[in-house]
């Protein structure tokens, strides 16, 4: 152990949970408490709620860093049939992946629906992660397999994500500058923090600049781990967030989450993301679909003043029901309620007022936004702002509530 290491990390298991076979974190006692709410995704409970203040969380993340314990799995698809195999699962292309990179991507069903998107990563020639953040993904790998020379394991990776203007400062310092700024958006590569190797990546779910810290199974000490990071983190201003921050911050950025804002009954087209798709390629599952499947949906996001939209909240255009919420938050930016809806998609949205239908029968008025709701350019998960002290204060103050950073 460090000398002058904080004590505070050494816990004990005061919140028993029953889990049966679903997982439990390694860091859940350096966090848990008794408001702690716990919700599941990919087999794996993560802190859906922990008792703090959101907004101070929020605008931790969004002026400073946070750290975040995040249910994501990565799988492992080794062998030399690896990249045809991907090829043949998911829209994208994996041979033209370099090692040390990533990709988002998407798996499709034989219907060109969206069964499940992920981040792709290649680590050697024949050698991925394929990060998933929910579903049944290695059970439909493993069907999809039998003809390729590949094996599907589970490395019992955990992940954490430092995300926030100032996450460079924070892992650059933790991995005594081997992340530097030199690496770029959706690169990644093997690491060393406080003497352990982990696996790393410029990436995350929050519209910031951030980066992921995955475990590599058994040979990860998680609380030497969590502890070194917080050594480097907490003196730059880093907190420990639940999901509800994030959250805010990826609506606000257009980040979908996979199960609630698409499900196997729309296609790429239907939510943006045709970009993701490589239709060039002779072969993958959904492809032919896809080349006779019509749009039928749209998805916006809704600004309401004075209410929050939720999920299977109803929503009309001219007295005609058109589509409805997938998802809501408030945004303290933007001091309103915002969210997702999908919409048919054979009507103009745009310059109209939208009425969104809550549970109890009230209706709201709401005006639609192209997403994201702001940063259009992805700037903020591109910069690394802290290279330059002044540029680090200008960002800090421009990101202020009514700040000029792209509104709607």
């Amino acid at each position: 152990m460090r000398k002058g290491r904080s004590s505070i990390w050494k816990t004990k298991s005061t919140y028993s949970v029953y889990v049966g076979k679903k997982l439990l974190s390694p860091f859940h006692d350096f966090y848990a408490n008794d408001k702690t709410i716990l919700r599941l995704a990919a087999n794996r409970y993560f802190a859906h709620y922990n008792g703090e203040d959101i907004e101070s969380s929020y605008w931790a993340l969004r002026k400073r860093a946070a750290l975040f314990d995040v249910p994501e799995r990565p799988l492992e698809i080794l062998g030399r049939n690896a990249t045809e195999f991907l090829n043949h699962v998911l829209t994208r292309r994996s041979d033209s992946l370099k090692i040390g990179s990533g990709h988002y991507t998407l798996a499709c069903t034989h219907d060109g629906g969206i069964f499940i998107d992920g981040i792709l990563f290649r680590l050697e020639k024949d050698r991925f992660w394929l990060v998933q953040p929910d579903g049944e993904l290695d059970a439909w790998l493993l069907a999809h397999s039998p003809n390729f020379d590949v094996s599907i394991s589970d490395p019992q990776s955990r992940v954490l994500q430092i995300q926030g203007p100032l996450s460079f400062d924070i892992i650059n310092a933790a991995t005594n500058g081997s992340v530097d700024n030199k690496m770029g958006y959706f690169k990644s590569g093997f690491h060393f923090i406080g003497g352990q190797k982990v696996y790393i990546s410029r990436t995350g779910w929050s519209g910031e600049l951030g980066y992921e810290i995955y475990t590599l199974g058994q040979k990860t000490d998680c609380r030497r781990l969590w502890s070194d990071l917080w050594d480097f983190g907490q003196p730059r201003g880093m907190i420990f967030s639940s999901m509800q921050a994030m959250n805010i911050r990826r609506i606000e950025a257009g980040i979908f989450d996979s199960g609630s804002d698409f499900d196997t009954s729309v296609g790429p087209a239907d939510v943006g993301l045709s970009k993701f798709v490589d239709m060039d390629k002779d072969y993958f599952i959904g492809r032919q679909a896809l080349l006779n499947r019509r749009r039928r949906q749209t998805i916006l996001g809704v600004l309401c003043d004075g209410y929050i939209p939720e999920a299977g909240d109803l929503v009309y255009f001219r007295g005609r029901r058109v589509g409805f919420i997938t998802t809501g938050a408030y945004s303290p930016k933007f001091e309103s309620g915002i969210g997702y809806a999908r919409l048919d998609f054979d009507q103009s949205y745009s310059d109209c007022e939208l009425e969104v239908l809550s549970q109890d029968g009230s209706t709201y008025s709401c005006d639609p936004v192209q997403l994201p709701f702001y940063d259009r350019n992805k700037l903020k998960p591109r910069t690394i702002a802290t290279q330059n002290p002044t540029m680090r204060a200008l960002n800090l103050k421009t990101d202020e509530k009514g700040g000029n950073d792209g509104a709607h």
